[in-house]
């Protein structure tokens, strides 16, 4: 029997979070997409719970794959699941996690088993810099460096052309690079990460402190006076209508990126940066201002060499990036 055409064959992926679980298929050469449907996830109803959840989506965007190209069940070819960690790659595991407050939680073969079909198991920011590097804003870079940034900051590296692991499965962690070394306390439980300053809840964090200084803002009127509500997102609107403290922030949190992406140029010699995540929202506000301090700290064949891009994948790039890792570890692509 003659093999069917990469078109005619499907894998899904899953993007696993402490908030929204996202799946969705795609053919083998990345050329038809199908399903990207999201849900919450709800950690607090347990493992067993999330994992049920996510079999039910799965099995969703399954039929609606099937019944959009005719295919059967045989053309799905397996699952790549994106999930927090740090992982055990090898045995499936997801560590710990405490989004999730997962340990040791065999997650791949549980999905894998419910569903029939075989799946692999990485990094959620690997499998996002990977789709932005098959698919996305990242395409035709041979090395890569990915920036995830929202709720924290995470990080994936492809070098020649393949996600890059480490020893033990952390590479990448780039939120983690230690920017202050005597600066602000890190959920990690290090000082000074670049995730202490940059993430989405530390940006809110560092506009509060610089209100409590009193300088007028539009930014209280935009949550009503509660500023336990202010987000990253209202900072970067505040900032696109011209708030000046709110484009203060934004701009030194472009410094503080900058100086962190600097850094990466000078060690990995990328051809490309991407960010993703709610960052891109801030636009050129952000962009600009942390180009100009790339150029200003890194060396200038790294500066020339490299491109520094805003993600193009929105909501979606953790499941391509998922797919592309079952594709890669099948040999498929």
């Amino acid at each position: 029997m003659a093999r069917s055409a990469p078109h005619d064959r499907y894998i899904l992926g899953v993007d696993l979070g402490g908030t929204n679980i996202v799946v969705g298929a795609m053919s083998v050469d990345g050329t038809r997409e199908f399903g990207m449907h999201e849900i919450p996830t709800r950690a607090a109803m347990g493992a067993d719970a999330v994992v049920e959840r996510i079999v039910q989506l799965i099995e969703r965007v399954a039929a609606e794959t099937m019944a959009a190209t005719g295919a059967s069940r045989d053309a799905l070819l397996g699952v790549g699941i994106g999930s927090p960690g740090p992982l055990d790659r090898e045995r499936g595991l997801v560590i710990f996690t405490p989004n999730l407050g997962w340990r040791d939680f065999p997650l791949r073969d549980r999905v894998s088993e419910a569903v029939g079909l075989p799946a692999t198991l990485d990094n959620d920011a690997n499998c996002a810099t990977l789709g932005e590097w098959w698919r996305g804003a990242a395409q035709g870079g041979r090395n890569v460096v990915g920036l995830t940034i929202g709720t924290g900051i995470g990080g994936g590296l492809i070098l020649d052309g393949r996600l890059y692991h480490g020893a033990s499965d952390v590479a990448g962690e780039l939120g983690h690079a230690t920017i202050d070394s005597t600066g602000r306390r890190c959920g990690c439980g290090n000082y000074g990460c670049l995730e202490a300053y940059a993430s989405g809840p530390a940006i809110a964090e560092r506009a509060r402190e610089a209100l409590a200084g009193g300088e007028p803002s539009s930014m209280p009127a935009l949550v009503g006076g509660d500023l336990s509500r202010l987000t990253a997102a209202l900072v970067y609107q505040a900032a696109r209508e011209g708030d000046r403290l709110a484009l203060e922030v934004v701009r030194e949190t472009a410094r503080l990126l900058g100086a962190g992406v600097a850094n990466l140029l000078n060690i990995f010699n990328p051809d490309t940066v991407v960010l993703a995540g709610g960052v891109t929202q801030a636009g050129d506000a952000l962009f600009e201002p942390m180009r100009a301090e790339v150029r200003r700290r890194a060396f200038k064949p790294a500066v020339d060499a490299c491109r520094i891009v805003p993600g193009s994948l929105q909501g979606k790039a953790g499941v391509v990036g998922a797919i592309a890792t079952f594709a890669q570890q099948q040999g498929l692509m």
